[in-house]
């Protein structure tokens, strides 16, 4: 059985990676993404770690998709793309604020052709105010958001960026989610509506729910963030890092035991989880000059025997072989066309009965205009004229496709 989104048809007008990553999750569940590109294609084909004509950036988020080339510029491939669009169930863009409008692609401008699509946009730092229209990348909301003063720790401390494009990827994932919830909404009020979210909201929410305590309780704000420890709960061993955490009483009592040393549950400071906390860089010192007499898998040998949360360090490389995630089956090979074999996850969640199925690679650009197209009414002579003005573009001829 196909995934759970099958039969919906979606409008892809997303680069880089928010959107290619919420709409590669619509398209891992089922749904017939038309990913529409300009003549140069998404951004994320030409940066760097590729193979032939493929960047990883590109295939990792935008596979089970269809390229479509049509230039939006011109009048012929905008009204091509409104047909396309004339049937779709979303249309998901993040241009900049205003531009979708500009080029004939805003909400009010394809509800004239479908009046029931859910339209999604998507922007950096949000529609309205002071830095709407701001060209954005991850660090700069990372830097707007609190984030890298989280990272840091403190607000003494100098702000660190998160080593990943965590904005990017969870508005993908916040989009994802709300455009489903779109789609059950209009199954049963039979109404479309416009879905917007930013970068920005979508990390200062993500924060809200464990980082921001000292500004919950109105009237009674921290002036200044301080650092609940200089030490992150990461440990050093004899011939690698391993993670421990032991926060309640009965793990602290067995991580005592595991390290043979007993004496540490006399120890006035640590007795109780208020205490721990407290003297909490005590403690991480503590456990340190423990975790270091012994190699990694020593520890997590005598540590899980215990019944003591904890867990190695693992590289990437390492994390690709670890038998948990073999257990998981959550990394897969398959061939591409044109990238040859290729190694990447499934999508995370599983569905007992509609199970999401791989059906094609990161396609080429244009590789299905023609095919799309001619779904969508327009026989071989119309194409023919749209491809010689330049307002479609088919990648290599019918060779082109990657299925």
């Amino acid at each position: 059985m196909p995934g759970p989104l099958h039969g919906f048809k979606v409008v892809d007008l997303t680069s880089v990676v928010s959107g290619p990553v919420a709409t590669q999750t619509l398209a891992d569940q089922g749904a017939d993404v038309i990913k529409v590109e300009a003549p140069r294609g998404d951004h994320a084909r030409h940066v760097a770690t590729r193979r032939g004509d493929f960047s990883a950036a590109f295939l990792n988020n935008n596979r089970n998709k269809r390229s479509v080339v049509l230039n939006l510029k011109h009048p012929d491939g905008l009204s091509a793309f409104r047909r396309l669009a004339g049937d779709a169930d979303v249309l998901v863009q993040n241009f900049r604020p205003g531009v979708a409008e500009r080029i004939g692609v805003g909400e009010a401008d394809i509800r004239d052709v479908n009046p029931e699509i859910v339209y999604v946009s998507i922007a950096g730092f949000g529609f309205d105010g002071p830095y709407a229209n701001k060209p954005v990348f991850d660090p700069l909301v990372q830097a707007v958001s609190g984030l890298t003063t989280v990272q840091a720790g403190s607000d003494e401390l100098r702000p660190r960026l998160v080593r990943t494009i965590l904005p990017d990827k969870l508005t993908g994932i916040q989009a994802a989610q709300a455009i489903t919830a779109a789609l059950l909404a209009r199954e049963r009020t039979g109404r479309g509506q416009h879905v917007r979210l930013s970068m920005l909201d979508t990390v200062v929410s993500f924060l809200w729910s464990s980082d921001m305590g000292g500004h919950t309780f109105v009237g009674e704000e921290n002036e200044r963030e301080r650092a609940q420890s200089w030490i992150d709960l990461i440990y050093e061993t004899r011939d690698g890092f391993i993670t421990v955490a032991v926060n309640q009483n009965k793990e602290w009592e067995r991580f005592a035991h595991a390290a043979e040393r007993p004496e540490i549950l006399d120890d006035e400071r640590f007795r109780t989880p208020e205490g721990r906390e407290r003297f909490k860089n005590e403690r991480l010192e503590l456990i340190q000059s423990v975790l270091r007499n012994r190699t990694t898998a020593e520890w997590i040998s005598r540590l899980e025997s215990h019944d003591v949360p904890c867990a190695p360090v693992l590289t990437r490389r390492e994390m690709i072989r670890h038998p948990q995630v073999r257990a998981n089956r959550l990394i897969v090979e398959t061939d591409h066309p044109e990238a040859g074999r290729l190694r990447h996850t499934r999508t995370p969640a599983r569905f007992s009965v509609t199970e999401p199925e791989h059906r094609r690679g990161a396609p080429l650009l244009g590789g299905h205009t023609r095919e799309v197209l001619r779904e969508h009414g327009f026989d071989d002579d119309e194409i023919a004229a749209l491809e010689a003005s330049g307002a479609a573009v088919q990648a290599g001829g019918e060779g082109g496709r990657n299925d």
